[in-house]
């Protein structure tokens, strides 16, 4: 099998390629459990300094009075910046707490 340069090339490329995407996954990870030790850690501090809850739960829990969870996810995300998952797992933790 005879190899051109340009197929050596586009190889090494790949290589190279494939090498900085595993690097950015572990960097990702690590970021990514950096940020729960963060959260943990403030979650821990919101409960000592007794941080008033964020004003929009008590409509949250409304709309979730009246069945109304979709709506209430969408306001999550609306109000607090949350994306699909973030907004429903909120929404579940405010179920959670009835």
């Amino acid at each position: 099998m005879d190899l051109s340069f340009f197929e050596i090339l586009l190889l090494f490329i790949g290589f190279i390629l494939l090498y900085l995407v595993g690097k950015m996954d572990s960097r990702i990870t690590k970021m990514e459990n950096q940020i729960k030790g963060f959260k943990y850690t403030l979650e821990q501090i919101s409960k000592q300094v007794d941080v008033p809850e964020n004003p929009v739960n008590k409509e949250l829990r409304q709309l979730l009075k009246e069945d109304k969870e979709v709506q209430a996810v969408k306001k999550a995300r609306e109000t607090l910046g949350l994306s699909l998952l973030e907004a429903k797992q909120y929404i579940d933790a405010l179920n959670v707490e009835k």
